[in-house]
């Protein structure tokens, strides 16, 4: 797989999630990394005016 140019390397683009009803994003693994991250983790996705904040889930 060709590398992103750099200017380009955090443009996503959204793909339907098992031909059903949701969307999903992939995020850059540097970002992940740096956040700590991990597979399967819970997070909280939260709308604010015309942009999406996601954070990590606390109990």
């Amino acid at each position: 797989m060709a590398q992103r140019k750099l200017k380009d390397k955090n443009i996503r683009k959204l793909t339907r999630m098992g031909g059903g009803r949701s969307m999903g994003l992939t995020l850059p693994v540097e970002i992940l990394r740096e956040l700590g991250w991990r597979k399967k983790q819970k997070v909280v996705v939260k709308r604010t005016g015309k942009r999406i904040v996601i954070e990590d889930w606390k109990r």
